[in-house]
């Protein structure tokens, strides 16, 4: 394949919005080789790790860990990603380690079967979530690790770190969790939450983490340059996607559902000033994300029955449709037909147990 064919510096932003970014044409193959041998540098003689999602939350974990015990190897893992970073940390973890693990929530109990074999190794085994968990995992996790899950309506994994670290942050630090939580919970009360997310999507997640340990949420002024100049792309995206938006009527909810590649959070607050309870965005990659409101609050509901999960209004899946690349082509030139019918079934099989509680 030409390289041209997926430089994003190259494809006109109408085109760009449609189609994945250029990482989803590498074969997943290559990319585990990758990631295997970027765990092994990152673990080799680390006698501290963090697993954290890789977003501002999941990274104000590693920046906390950080402040308050000194060193601490970083191991970015999104949420379908979990299991393998445990693997790994099994297999090239030093002994006697200590281990945190951040922002993550097992689907499955296959994402923690690496989980009893680091414990028996490692001096201490520490989980901060605030994501919604099923209870057969939450005790599954509590007999190898430490694990305080907070409530997700109220608190941000930054949040649960900053409590469960015996430790006495200053107030940056504190102010650095309440901005971090006003993004991830989505209260938007505080322009610099937008900032912290931003940052952390685009840029290395131990930039991220440097700088957030120096300056808190108050991002140094060359930062904020960065942001302004990525913005202009970012809101180009986000108006694509908001245009395309459809509106469904399910019971008693409005159902906004869109397709693109762009910044969900402002696209569904643009489907929700439009009237929409619930919000659906499906990227080009095939996932999609499902934002709510004070009307509906079952966004993880939703998500779980199409290989997701998370919060009650703020979730993600990927549903399992695509079994090769004429897949993809339909998802892509349809505008993620597919995927908006799968998640749309499953608002209305929701509802249908709604009428029936």
């Amino acid at each position: 394949m030409n390289d041209w064919l997926i430089d994003d510096e190259t494809i006109p932003l109408e085109r760009r919005s449609v189609l994945p970014g250029e990482g989803f044409f590498t074969p997943d193959t290559f990319d585990e080789e990758q990631a295997e041998l970027e765990a092994q540098t990152r673990l080799d003689g680390a006698d501290r790790v963090v697993v954290a999602d890789p977003d501002a939350d999941g990274l104000g974990c590693v920046a906390l860990v950080r402040v308050a015990l000194g060193e601490a190897a970083l191991l970015p893992a999104g949420p379908h990603e979990l299991a393998d970073a445990l693997e790994f940390v099994a297999e090239y973890g030093e002994p006697e380690l200590e281990l945190f693990v951040c922002d993550l929530c097992p689907d499955s109990a296959d994402d923690v079967e690496s989980l009893p074999k680091i414990a028996e190794r490692a001096s201490t085994v520490r989980w901060y979530d605030h994501h919604q968990w099923d209870e057969g995992l939450l005790d599954q996790v509590s007999r190898h690790a430490e694990l305080v899950v907070g409530d997700s309506d109220t608190e941000c994994s930054t949040d649960v770190a900053l409590r469960s670290l015996e430790y006495e942050f200053d107030d940056r630090y504190r102010e650095l969790a309440a901005v971090t939580r006003d993004h991830d919970l989505w209260l938007r009360e505080d322009p610099r939450s937008d900032d912290l997310a931003d940052y952390a999507y685009w840029s290395d997640p131990e930039e991220y983490v440097g700088t957030v340990v120096e300056h808190a949420a108050d991002l140094p002024t060359e930062v904020e340059s960065l942001l302004t100049e990525r913005r202009v792309e970012k809101d180009a995206l986000i108006r694509k996607a908001a245009d395309r938006a459809i509106f469904e009527e399910i019971g008693e909810w409005t159902v906004g559902v869109t397709y693109g590649r762009c910044s969900q959070n402002e696209v569904a607050e643009a489907m929700r000033e439009d009237g929409a309870d619930a919000s659906v965005i499906v990227k080009p990659a095939g996932s999609a994300s499902i934002r709510g409101t004070d009307g509906f609050e079952r966004c993880h509901e939703v998500a779980s029955q199409v290989n997701g999960g998370g919060h009650p209004k703020a979730a993600g899946c990927k549903p399992d449709i695509y079994d090769d690349m004429l897949d993809y082509a339909h998802h892509w030139t349809t505008h993620g037909a597919v995927a908006k019918q799968v998640i749309l079934d499953a608002f209305r099989s929701l509802d249908r147990q709604r009428e029936t509680e």
